[in-house]
This record gives C-alpha cells, structure tokens and sequence, in this order.
C-alpha cells in the first residue's frame, strides 16, 4: 500500500535537511571575513623597510590562502563562540591568534630579494640569532618557515613577494595553552616532515611552557633588530 502520510513526511524531512545544510553553508560562507588585521599596516609605510607589531585584543581565526572553513576548523564551536575567521592573502596552513601570542610583520623592499624559502632561511637565521641573545635556547628552523624549540613548534610564517617588495608576517607562541588550538582547528591536510602526524598538543609549545619567562619588550626588540640586521644584509638602505 501507497503510504501517503509517510511519503509526505519524508519529503518534509528531506526539505528540512536540505535547508538546514544550507544554512550550515551560509554560515561558513559568511563566517570568512577578508584579511584586514593590524599586521598589514606595515605596507602602509613608504620606506622600504618597516616592522610593526601586533597583540590581538581576543581570539581569532586565520585561514591560509588555499584554506576553507569546512576543511581546517571546527566550525560549529566556531560560530556558537562567535570567533572571527579571516582569510590572509599569504600561504601555509590555519592558524588561531590569541592575546598571549605575539604578531608581527615586516615590509623589505630590495633588488636581491631571493627565492621564497631562500628568504625564509635568512629571516629565521637572524631571528634565531637575536632571540637566542634573550635567553631562549635550543632554538632551530625547521620545515619551510617554521622556528621550534627542539621538535616542537614555536613561530609560524608566511609571506608573500609583489615584485622587489616583501609582505612577511609571524605568529610567536609566548605563552598560550595548546588546547586552544585543537579546540578550533583541525589536523591541517599538508604539514612539514618533521611533525611527523604529531596532533597539535604534542607538535606545538610555548616559549613560557619551555621554560623560558622572557620579557614581552625584550623580545619585541630582539624580532626587530633581526630584521634591521637583514635589511642591512641585502645591500638595501634604510629611508
């Protein structure tokens, strides 16, 4: 027998879901702001070199370039706590931003930029060599751009090159909870060797969880004195 009542039901049910799973989209779409966080001030500047930095006033979200919402977070804790999502115009995987991390950007205009992981190599070499001053041992590079202490992940980099000008921008790890980063993001579809499918709580720590209770100042001045040495490196003058 024909079940009338049954079919109309079902197909009531299957109207629901679909609108339902479209609002569930709608979300995500809109959820995705375009990147315009204090960072990319530095670009601003009409010197060819500038460092600025940033300490975000809540928790945010930022989505590299080839990312999308329903991929890399946990999107429904996302909406529910009413974190912002962004979309940076630079590379590499998501991220999540909080007020005890530190952000900063640098702008470089030069004849002798490099490669992409050329410059990445330099930058992480000089930062290295200035934070190590402050007291933070056991420092290293490790993958394309990241800097760690021992295997575990302390910065992480992007950027990208429009002609003889650099867009370098960094999140340092000074002293938040890894948890909160597995509370937003998932496992990302791309990560470097040396994390080996290491989750996020045994892949990332922070300079205070190592042990190391460096002024915030300190090294703020040691990140831009880096980057003043390398500006100096690639036969550029400060304006």
């Amino acid at each position: 027998m024909y079940d009338t009542a049954s079919n109309i039901n079902q197909s009531t049910l299957d109207q629901q879901t679909d609108i339902d799973q479209k609002s569930a989209f709608d979300q995500m779409t809109d959820l995705v702001q375009k990147y315009d966080l204090p960072d990319l001030l530095v670009l601003e500047s009409n010197s060819n070199f500038g460092v600025t930095f940033w300490q975000p006033d809540n928790i945010y979200i930022i989505l590299g370039r080839a990312n999308s919402a329903e991929n890399s977070l946990y999107t429904e804790k996302i909406i529910t706590e009413g974190i912002r999502v962004y979309k940076r115009p630079t590379g590499g995987e998501s991220v999540v931003l909080s007020p005890r991390m530190l952000v900063f950007s640098a702008k470089i205009s030069s004849e002798s930029l490099g490669k992409p992981k050329d410059i990445f190599r330099l930058i992480n070499a000089k930062l290295i060599e200035e934070l190590s001053e402050t007291g933070i041992k056991n420092l290293s590079s490790k993958g394309i751009s990241d800097l760690s202490i021992g295997e575990k992940k302390i910065l992480g980099s992007s950027m990208y090159l429009n002609g003889k000008t650099l867009f370098y921008h960094a999140v340092l790890n000074i002293n938040e909870d890894i948890s909160l980063i597995s509370k937003y993001l998932k496992h990302p579809k791309r990560e470097p060797d040396y994390r080996n499918g290491r989750a996020h709580d045994d892949f990332v720590t922070s300079i205070y969880k190592e042990g190391f209770i460096i002024d915030k100042e300190l090294i703020k001045a040691s990140i831009e004195k880096a980057f003043s040495n390398l500006f100096k490196e690639l036969g550029s003058y400060m304006n």
